[in-house]
């Protein structure tokens, strides 16, 4: 009797354009440089990733436990035709939100191009095909429209202002049906 596989054998998963696969401490030069980008400490906030040393911490204690544990978590995103770092996308466990919630965030330079929605389309069904997940819910400050667009097309809907625990910034939160 053969138990069914719930994902890939070394967690890792492909889009047309991009390869997935969980953050490792070897990446913490990348996380290091994303994490400090002015429009990721704008639209996702300031994670205190002050050195190298830091991301891989961040990278050993916030998502390598969840991936362990639930089977999915944060992924890179790496392009096919270049192998080059572009972003992160991921289904987080968050304190203050009862459903997983989806995330996403790309270098600049690499925005406009449709990744973020290709890696973001691929990780929700992940979670819902692959996990069983029911639901999935995002949460976007007010005024990043271009990922609300996004999380709309994904196919969630806005349903409420949220303020997570200790933050002060209310967002909006949305949720598939």
């Amino acid at each position: 009797m053969s138990l069914k596989k719930h994902q890939s054998a070394d967690n890792t998963y492909e889009t047309e354009r991009l390869i997935l696969r969980p953050m490792s401490a070897e990446d913490r030069d990348f996380v290091f440089e994303l994490y400090n980008r002015p429009k990721f400490i704008q639209h996702i906030g300031n994670r205190n990733v002050n050195s190298v040393e830091d991301a891989e911490n961040y990278i050993l204690n916030r998502f390598a436990p969840q991936i362990e544990r639930l089977g999915y978590g944060n992924y890179l995103l790496v392009t096919k035709d270049n192998n080059e770092k572009i972003g992160a996308v991921g289904i987080f466990e968050r304190e203050g939100l009862d459903v997983v919630d989806i995330g996403y965030s790309l270098l600049e330079e690499f925005e406009g191009k449709g990744y973020a929605f290709e890696a973001a389309q691929k990780v929700k069904s992940i979670g819902m095909d692959n996990f069983g997940l029911s639901k999935i819910s995002a949460i976007i400050s007010k005024e990043n429209v271009s990922s609300q667009k996004l999380i709309e097309k994904l196919g969630l809907k806005f349903k409420k202002h949220v303020t997570l625990p200790g933050e002060t910034e209310e967002l909006n939160y949305y949720e598939t049906e």
